[in-house]
């Protein structure tokens, strides 16, 4: 309830209130008229606005990289001198030196594990595409960059388990896709081609898949450990073949690219810097290079192999009795045949049968006839087996043999 004094007064509060709103709107709605009037000129600024944010970023991403502006036109080639990728400190990093010539259309990387092949090709493939963003790259004065339409990787391990990906068919799939939109004016980088799978097979695969890139007439860069590419790249014109240095007295890579000669991957001499033991590295090279005397290693410590942290409890095994298995006159199945036969002699301490099925005894293992009924519930206790295993003339003859010799009476038995 509202006292009627009161009510006065709270109609003028939601009088004042309203006006209060009336001329909020009247100050917005002039401000945003005077501010219509001036669209063209404030578009312009918050344009210019931001092409000095973007110069700006690109200058100040510039003198971090310690990079320069290079030349970028039409022509088909690649120059970088000096060129470094721009996540790898200056001060720890190996300058990148990559000619690719107007008549060359790809170059084939080759070299150790952990030599720098794929740190070469996104480095190539990185200031390529900074470049024609219109970013300086970290490199020296006189480089030259190729406009490209498009760039196009298959570079790391492409595994997916929820597409039903492995890595062969996870690289795969990414060339499938390369060779769909790749065009004449395109750069294709990809690492480690054909790998993943059978070696002659994916070898065969990945010089397929250059040849048709030559043809195309893509600029290309591809690593490989194969040695028929490596073979491709020496005897395919327009294409060239490159490697990453590498110190054999000191095992060591260089990470320098040496444009026009073919290395070895070195993976014995990598695997010794690394720890493997050496009579797992003389048996390796046992194995790839037959009775050839193999390389000194590198001397390394072999620890002995880590005990098992299982604990397993061995029980002593019972001697098998193979005589308490079967009866005489059991009732049995050969399980190859699926016959029925008896039971003659129970299993021996070699687990042998014989077995007595359509008249004929047959001398069977253990493991191959299956109970079926046992003597007991066939036969009463004091069962004479020879009515059913002897003929009528044995047991006649054993009869007589029974109550007097008899020189002309003999029994042979040929179980």
């Amino acid at each position: 309830m509202e006292p009627a004094a009161i009510a006065k007064l709270q109609a003028e509060l939601n009088l004042l209130v309203i006006e209060e709103d009336t001329e909020v709107r009247r100050i917005l709605y002039t401000l945003t008229a005077t501010v219509a009037e001036h669209t063209p000129t404030l578009r312009r600024n918050i344009e210019a606005m931001e092409i000095l944010d973007v110069l700006f970023a690109k200058a100040k991403l510039s003198a971090a990289m310690q990079a320069i502006p290079v030349e970028i036109g039409g022509q088909r080639r690649l120059d970088i001198k000096q060129g470094r990728h721009p996540l790898l400190k200056a001060e720890h990093c190996v300058p990148l030196n990559f000619t690719m010539e107007e008549e060359t259309t790809g170059v084939i990387i080759t070299g150790p594990n952990t030599g720098g092949k794929t740190v070469a090709v996104k480095t190539v493939g990185l200031l390529s595409l900074m470049a024609q963003c219109g970013l300086h790259i970290p490199c020296a004065a006189g480089s030259y960059i190729a406009m490209q339409d498009a760039f196009w990787c298959d570079i790391g391990d492409s595994q997916n388990i929820s597409q039903n990906l492995s890595t062969f068919s996870g690289h795969i799939s990414n060339v499938i896709e390369i060779l769909e939109h790749a065009s004449h004016d395109s750069l294709v980088l990809l690492d480690e081609l054909g790998s993943g799978t059978d070696p002659a097979e994916g070898m065969g695969i990945a010089i397929a898949v250059l040849e048709e890139l030559r043809q195309r007439g893509c600029m290309f860069l591809v690593t490989t450990h194969y040695p028929q590419v490596k073979t491709y790249a020496e005897t395919t014109s327009g294409v060239q073949s490159a490697r990453m240095a590498f110190n054999r007295e000191s095992l060591c890579p260089l990470y320098q690219l040496e444009m026009g000669k073919t290395g070895e991957s070195c993976a014995l001499h990598i695997a010794a810097r690394l720890g493997l033991a050496p009579h797992l590295l003389n048996r390796a090279h046992a194995v790839v290079y037959g009775s050839r005397e193999a390389p000194a290693p590198a001397p390394v410590a072999t620890l002995p192999a880590p005990k098992s942290g299982l604990v397993r409890l061995v029980l002593a095994k019972e001697p098998l009795n193979f005589t308490a298995k079967f009866s005489m006159g059991d009732s049995v199945e050969v399980l190859q045949t699926g016959e029925t036969g008896i039971v003659y002699r129970p299993a021996d301490d070699r687990g042998d049968v014989i077995v007595q099925v359509k008249g004929e005894k047959r001398t069977l293992k253990h493991n191959r006839i299956k109970l079926k009924v046992p003597a007991a519930e066939l036969y009463p206790p004091d069962y004479d087996f020879s009515i059913i295993f002897d003929t009528v003339e044995r047991r006649k003859a054993r009869k007589q043999m029974g109550k007097h010799h008899n020189p002309n009476i003999s029994i042979i038995y040929t179980e």
